[in-house]
């Protein structure tokens, strides 16, 4: 049995995480600013994040904020773990943060170069973006009676569960450095996934391709945050809308 630190463990993938690595057998301990008794705030650090390190032999990191705080946080991780002599240090990072000039994905890149010099032993894994984080995102763009999408992006959507499989057995193994990215099963236009989404939500939006500009954006329209060469996840977007919201899974 190893003990296993997961950080963000009460978030969208450190929740299914902590339960698979529980259901192996496994002690695990979830970190996050409002979870007993690690209640931490990875940003201040302190003594409780050297009690939640202490006599941990593996540690998943899978808090992360797009409001910022994230180099920090990784800073202070690393420093409690080597404090404590962790064995391993997992990490969960985006498919092209190396490709894609976008400032969330630089935060990450910057995460893992951290990761990679830390003096710990380390395993990075790339995923693409979550089924749910689409999901939130259509909600968003569906509000108006109009829905404007990025033209010419496409996407490579993963069930959070896959992922959190993925990484509870590179948690238990030895580090493996970057190991190889995971992706959906299906890259989708954003038309093809809107449409999927306003189908099983049952709403109707006429949809309207936005060009926009600047370098992000032509790395999105590029497929820099694809993968299609490690399409390797099974459970598809329409699946997921159909156990989701109960209606068709079609996508397309």
């Amino acid at each position: 049995m190893t003990t296993i630190l997961v950080t963000g463990g009460t978030g969208v993938l450190g929740r299914p995480l902590t339960e698979r690595l529980r259901a192996d057998g496994h002690e695990v301990r979830v970190l996050s600013r409002h979870a007993q008794p690690y209640a931490v705030d990875l940003v201040a650090g302190g003594s409780g994040l050297d009690a939640a390190v202490a006599g941990v032999d593996t540690i998943v990191h899978c808090a992360s904020s797009p409001r910022g705080g994230d180099e920090q946080a990784a800073a202070n991780l690393i420093a409690a773990a080597r404090r404590a002599s962790v064995d391993h240090l997992v990490y969960i990072s985006i498919v092209g943060v190396d490709r894609v000039p976008f400032g969330y994905y630089r935060t990450k890149l910057a995460v893992e170069r951290l990761v990679e010099e830390s003096g710990l032993g380390w395993t990075i894994l790339r995923a693409t973006q979550f089924h749910d984080l689409l999901v939130m995102l259509f909600q968003i763009l569906s509000k108006p009676p109009v829905m404007l999408l990025p033209a010419g992006v496409s996407d490579q959507p993963v069930a959070v569960a896959e992922v959190a499989d993925r990484l509870a057995d590179l948690a238990v193994g030895a580090p493996a450095g970057r190991v190889d990215d995971m992706g959906g099963p299906e890259v989708l236009t954003f038309p093809e996934l809107a449409r999927a989404y306003l189908t099983a939500t049952g709403r109707r939006r006429p949809l309207v391709n936005v060009p926009l500009f600047g370098k992000a954006y032509r790395a999105f329209r590029a497929g820099g945050h694809l993968t299609p060469e490690r399409a390797v996840g099974k459970g598809t977007f329409g699946e997921h809308l159909a156990a989701r919201f109960g209606r068709g899974r079609k996508v397309g």
